[in-house]
């Protein structure tokens, strides 16, 4: 049988909820250019994060005590896909919402909660997750960066790449090594690192298009206290292993070329040629089969479980959907920038940066190693 073959919840009508996620967009972001829709969730627009977050769409799974809305996890999963779909800049937020928050609901103090949580759910407080290294990439069990428990608290040293938002992020959760003897994923735990902390530094990685999300941050003798612990010292791999089934499997996976997609469907008009009506076909089949398999990792997680084996096979199966678009569209379509200045944009924008989207949350080659062994093939 089939790990997506169990039957997906019923929704209730949503299609209120979907109204308004759509009028919020273009109140706050009329007129937005589709080289901004595309990729948006890497995008950001501080004062449309503040707007969601009076309109109630960050935190909306989170419990009211800690500014949330105890909304069900499949409304949540509606509007993500809204506003992944409308092309909202929804950068400034999105890690805190979609990781740092449930992280902390499942493995902070109550204190943590309580200072973090509610500002999160308000989008004024913006998270960046400390994960790839130099040298490690997407092997987490390769950290080097360490912390010293001290008597003054908990003393980081060493470097963070690929970290994205960092340079608007108020707060980081880093994975370090807290064990010095350790090796792999043994001895490993979460820190919550404020990022105004003397002794941190972040550094810009510009991409080709001129964007700047990504960065490098290095920890230099950064004391952190000793209530900077997330959950349990040495228990960090197994936290930050469930932590990524958060981050692999979202509508963001399969999202992100959505904005070439439209602007090649409204190009080619109602009769397109019989190639270019292939390719929107094909297309339109792979978006439906991908949304269906995240929708169902999404009904795992809001039932508990940890379906990291499915989340991976939404990451690789998204990021080949998303990465294959803007050179079949370049194949195929004859277009001329002048008669369709937004998709020739768009089409140029995502030729430059889609490589990237394979690395982010993983690459490749790791997840088929996950995929592998989780089917026992390995």
């Amino acid at each position: 049988m089939s790990i997506f073959a169990a039957p997906l919840p019923v929704l209730p009508d949503v299609g209120d909820l979907r109204d308004r996620v759509r009028a919020l967009v273009a109140a706050t972001v009329p007129g937005n250019p589709a080289a901004h829709r595309a990729n948006c969730w890497a995008v950001a627009d501080e004062g449309f994060s503040r707007a969601a977050g009076a309109a109630g769409l960050i935190g909306m799974i989170w419990p009211e005590r800690y500014g949330g809305h105890a909304r069900a996890p499949l409304e949540r999963y509606v509007v993500l896909e809204e506003l992944l779909a409308a092309g909202a800049p929804v950068a400034a937020h999105w890690i805190a919402d979609r990781q740092t928050g449930p992280l902390l609901l499942r493995h902070g103090t109550e204190e943590q909660k309580l200072k973090l949580l509610p500002a999160m759910a308000r989008g004024e407080l913006y998270a960046c997750i400390g994960m790839s290294e130099p040298g490690a990439g997407s092997d987490l069990a390769s950290v080097r960066t360490r912390a010293e428990r001290t008597k003054d608290g908990w003393r980081v040293n060493g470097q963070k790449l690929w970290t994205s938002g960092a340079h608007r992020a108020h707060i980081m959760i880093a994975l370090v090594r807290t064990d010095p003897e350790s090796t792999r994923n043994a001895g490993l735990s979460q820190l919550l690192v404020t990022m105004d902390t003397p002794g941190i530094t972040v550094r810009p990685v510009i991409d080709l298009t001129g964007a700047h999300d990504f960065n490098e941050v290095f920890f230099d003798d950064v004391l952190l206290p000793h209530d900077a612990l997330i959950g349990k010292e040495g228990e960090g791999w197994k936290q930050v292993t469930a932590e990524l089934s958060l981050e692999r499997s979202g509508p963001e996976r399969y999202l992100s070329s959505y904005a070439l997609f439209v602007e090649l469907m409204r190009w080619a008009g109602p009769e397109p040629d019989a190639a270019v009506a292939a390719l929107i076909g094909r297309t339109a089949a792979e978006l439906w089969t991908l949304r269906r398999m995240s929708w169902a990792v999404a009904a795992k997680l809001a039932g508990g479980e940890d379906p990291a084996l499915e989340a991976a096979m939404v990451k690789d199966l998204g990021n080949s959907f998303e990465q294959a678009l803007p050179p079949a569209v370049q194949a195929l379509a004859e277009i001329d920038p002048a008669g369709a200045p937004e998709l020739a944009a768009v089409l140029a924008q995502l030729l430059m940066v889609s490589p990237s989207f394979s690395l982010r949350g993983g690459t490749r080659e790791i997840l088929r190693g996950i995929i592998a062994r989780g089917l026992g093939l390995r």
